[in-house]
């Protein structure tokens, strides 16, 4: 009989931290619990659930993962909700709103029968939010999950959906800063990665090194690499601009490599902006990755001489995390979650512009020595903080306090 897939994590970040969430797990056996969101492949909440239900369900907690299924518009008016709660101006006529209620409708009374005998329900971002107006007759707890940096969201966006999140029993942000004034108890949950999956495990140098000979990178020269979905907050241009910077004084390699998200219809508009942008340089790579290239991208990042994420909005940079995981500083944009992850000479630099992350990048690229002693902070800083086992632990706590009623002990007010 094979070991349970919790007791492998023990090897990293020790058997009381494991034995601690066993104790946590007892409470909650045989509970039943439902997770909603909008795409299985892409992003970091479904790589987060992907690695996160298996071991609820090993702990007794029976897990579900559900997906709502839409129409081209109804995504353009989420990512308009997406884009608005990070404060772009957007318009939302009444028609691409009754279609994003019509979805919900459906896809609601589709699983309605999980979602009413669920005893957690966690609807994650703006796409299935309305759900809890279509379910009456639910029995259980639901949690409202923002992903997104909501500090300053276009008014009229989050006016609509305050009027739906509001009925929450809980809602979960990434930061304090994010939050937004509610009725209910809301939790402070930074996401997380799994030590242990094909992404961030450790890999041979032949593994690394086949990669790179794979995509055409020069091992002898430093190697930049920034991996994010093809997305204008993510800033790709701008960390073109910072690359020719560096490239004008310092012989560098610049990798964007990313996919798309079945819910991000802009995507491809992107994609095409960055590689017009190009211009044939041999030393810019950019890469279209399939959902799955968990190794590929764990490849290139331990390749990478320094890691850029020069986000302008971030709800928290989950590549930042994995790059710091691989004992890489990073190169981050002063935005959202990066700024619990970027600690300035510590774990790498913020960076408010083109012009700041090509100083920057030519400073550690000066200064090797920094690269070796940021990377080991950086490394050490992610397995406190910011490990899937930790993650695992504040659900369980969250959901003891709903049932059991110790919300206001560990709630942010």
């Amino acid at each position: 009989m094979s070991a349970p897939l919790i007791d492998a994590y023990s090897e990293v970040v020790g058997p009381e931290v494991i034995n601690q969430i066993k104790q946590l797990a007892r409470h909650l056996q045989s509970l039943k619990v439902v997770h909603v969101n909008s795409t299985r492949e892409g992003g970091g909440v479904a790589e987060i659930l992907d690695r996160l239900l298996p071991l609820m369900n090993e702990l007794g907690i029976e897990s579900r993962w559900e997906l709502i299924m839409g129409t081209p518009e109804f995504y353009q008016t989420t990512k308009a909700f997406h884009n608005g709660l990070q404060g772009t101006a957007v318009n939302l006529s009444l028609s691409r709103l009754r279609v994003y209620e019509e979805i919900n409708r459906q896809n609601a009374e589709r699983l309605h029968d999980k979602l009413a005998q669920a005893d957690v329900v966690f609807i994650h971002d703006p796409q299935p939010a309305r759900f809890i107006h279509e379910v009456p007759d639910r029995k259980g707890k639901w949690v409202w999950r923002c992903h997104i940096d909501a500090s300053r969201p276009h008014r009229p966006v989050w006016k609509y959906l305050r009027e739906t999140v509001q009925h929450y029993d809980a809602s979960i942000f990434s930061l304090a800063a994010f939050a937004q004034p509610l009725p209910h108890p809301q939790f402070l949950i930074p996401p997380s990665i799994d030590p242990l999956s094909d992404k961030n495990r450790e890999l041979t140098g032949a593994e690394v090194a086949g990669v790179c000979e794979k995509f055409q990178l020069d091992p002898c020269r430093p190697i930049l690499v920034q991996v994010s979905r093809f997305d204008r907050f993510k800033d790709p241009l701008g960390v073109i601009a910072a690359y020719r910077m560096v490239r004008s004084q310092m012989p560098v390699q610049l990798v964007l490599a990313g996919g798309t998200a079945t819910d991000d219809p802009e995507g491809a508009e992107v994609l095409a902006e960055v590689q017009a942008a190009v211009e044939d340089d041999p030393d810019i790579h950019i890469l279209l990755l399939p959902a799955n290239a968990h190794l590929t991208i764990n490849a290139l990042q331990r390749a990478a001489t320094l890691v850029i994420q020069k986000s302008l909005k971030e709800g928290f940079g989950l590549t930042v995390t994995e790059g710091l995981w691989k004992g890489k500083p990073v190169i981050g944009g002063n935005a959202g979650g990066i700024t619990l992850q970027v600690v300035n000479y510590h774990t790498g630099f913020l960076v408010h512009s083109p012009e700041g992350a090509a100083f920057r990048i030519r400073y550690l690229l000066n200064h090797p020595e920094m690269i070796e002693q940021m990377g080991l902070k950086a490394r050490n800083f992610v397995r406190e903080h910011f490990l899937l086992t930790r993650h695992l632990r504040e659900y369980l706590t969250l959901m003891t306090a709903l049932i059991h009623g110790d919300g206001d002990r560990i709630m942010l007010r």
